[in-house]
């Protein structure tokens, strides 16, 4: 937000950043309060901008979970796929979540073709694996979401990965984005059946 909003008060960007964050903070439990079983929160920034992310971004998370009971978990992407077509090959700031009390950190893998060998780093962590590309129409075949699925597993155990899409659907026609989660269910059943 504090990348976002056009700035007329704030003299410094990490005291505003940490206002907002006191802010989502409150928001977070209001919607535990409310019943919510898991809350995430979407982060663009903090991939986009690493130094700011180290200078007071990471601080900001930490804020906005402070004294929060519940299931919390942090997406941090590249951007919308329909809207940002250049991915980097890996995430400038993925390994500093892991000092957080974040349950899951989302990321994006299928797109970018990211080496899951990072997620190493997040030793602790449940993984929100991002298995479908955003940045096509072509629904994935089951096989291929099977497959992204196992290049995770060599460094995350099993019990530790939840599947995903990379990012948001909203970009997508309705039943395109219905036949990618059909073939991301299927590509899971797939990697299951031959873990069990």
């Amino acid at each position: 937000m504090s990348q976002q909003v056009q700035n007329e008060y704030y003299d410094d960007e990490a005291e505003m950043a940490h206002d907002y964050a006191v802010a989502v903070n409150a928001e977070i439990k209001d919607l535990f309060a409310a019943g919510a079983d898991i809350v995430q929160i979407d982060e663009p920034y903090m991939q986009a901008r690493p130094e700011k992310a180290r200078e007071y971004g990471l601080d900001a998370v930490k804020t906005a979970l402070e004294g929060v009971n519940g299931r919390t978990a942090l997406h941090i992407c590249f951007g919308y796929a329909a809207l940002i077509h250049e991915r980097p090959e890996g995430y400038n700031f993925l390994p500093e979540l892991a000092e957080t009390s974040l349950n899951d950190v989302s990321i994006e893998t299928a797109q970018s073709n990211l080496d899951c060998k990072v997620l190493e780093k997040l030793e602790g962590k449940t993984i929100i694996l991002g298995v479908l590309d955003l940045s096509t129409h072509e629904i994935e075949d089951p096989e291929t979401v099977a497959q992204r699925i196992r290049r995770a597993l060599p460094h995350v155990p099993a019990e530790r990965l939840v599947f995903a899409p990379d990012c948001g659907l909203k970009y997508l026609p309705r039943d395109i984005a219905f036949g990618k989660m059909k073939a991301m269910a299927e590509g899971a059943a797939i990697v299951r059946e031959e873990l069990s």
